[in-house]
């Protein structure tokens, strides 16, 4: 009870997304199965504070659902920023579509309908930030496969790390994945880190 008082302070101190993002919310809860999958107001108004403080021009979403997280970083990347967003739901793209063409942000996001894995082997080298929120049994596959695309002093964000607690004693196939993603981090000489306790886990990683 202590905990989720917390959070709810956290959150009721935490400023206010837009109006859109409100809409966009009620309208995946009333329209979108899973709904819990959406990042949330903690989640989203880190991105966006990640966002500002890194300027992204070149950005990366891995599992966009109906595009909360993708509008996030969006708000705060540089007018000019563009940002690539990984889904599988053409249903879900749909959804997210019809609000990046309401937002002032929109202009920098293009979905990519297929399998991640597949388009980050289309993409680029040089990418400036990197949010992971998708499939969580292929956790370590989508880091080991952006590592080599992000900068030096770029940016990955590991939504989810905590798994509900379920790192701490890790039984299933997806428990697994997420606790071997940390480990992987934590020792990776590559990267730095820090993992935060905030909602169901940031791992928040800095290329050397």
């Amino acid at each position: 009870m202590t905990h989720n008082a917390l959070d709810n302070y956290c959150i009721d101190t935490t400023q206010a997304e837009p109006e859109l993002l409100l809409e966009l919310v009620d309208r995946t809860y009333s329209e979108m199965g899973y709904p819990n999958k959406l990042s949330g107001k903690t989640i989203g108004r880190t991105l966006k504070l990640l966002a500002t403080m890194s300027q992204p021009k070149r950005a990366l979403e891995i599992g966009m659902f109906t595009g909360y997280s993708a509008l996030s970083i969006a708000e705060g990347m540089p007018e000019d920023g563009q940002l690539i967003c990984c889904e599988t739901n053409p249903k879900a793209i749909d959804f997210a579509q019809s609000f990046f063409d309401r937002s002032a942000y929109g202009h920098k996001i293009t979905p990519i309908f297929g399998q991640a894995l597949e388009t980050i082997k289309t993409i680029p080298a040089g990418l400036d930030f990197v949010f992971i929120d998708a499939d969580k049994r292929n956790y370590l596959n989508y880091y080991e496969a952006v590592v080599p695309l992000v900068r030096s002093g770029g940016l990955i964000v590991i939504d989810n790390s905590l798994w509900q607690g379920r790192v701490l004693n890790p039984n299933e196939n997806s428990d697994i994945a997420v606790d071997s993603l940390n480990q992987r981090i934590f020792q990776d000489s590559r990267v730095e880190n820090v993992h935060l306790n905030i909602r169901d886990g940031l791992n928040l990683v800095i290329k050397h």
